[in-house]
């Protein structure tokens, strides 16, 4: 996806190793709890904007709104021409 293969990881697997040594399992876990915290809060936010579409919509639902109705669409109906059409080319003869 990205074009990292197995040389490219295996650089990166030294290169933290060397940044981060005998710290590594400990960051991991901090990255890891900041996920997780994120994630929550995430979801937190898609509870709160839930809770706020179904109040609206229980607040809404006593007037009909526009978008509920369905529309009646109409094509135009064909009417033909009122006038007999004229034949030009055998009078001109």
């Amino acid at each position: 996806m990205f074009g990292v293969g197995t040389p490219e990881l295996i650089i990166l697997a030294i290169v933290g190793l060397l940044l981060f040594g005998k710290r590594l399992p400990e960051v991991a876990r901090n990255l890891g709890k900041g996920i997780t915290e994120f994630k929550k809060g995430v979801r937190g936010i898609e509870d709160e904007v839930d809770t706020s579409n179904s109040s609206t919509s229980s607040r809404s639902s006593s007037r009909p709104v526009a978008e509920d109705r369905p529309v009646e669409t109409t094509a135009p109906k064909f009417e033909p021409p009122k006038f007999e059409p004229n034949d030009t080319n055998s009078s001109a003869s």
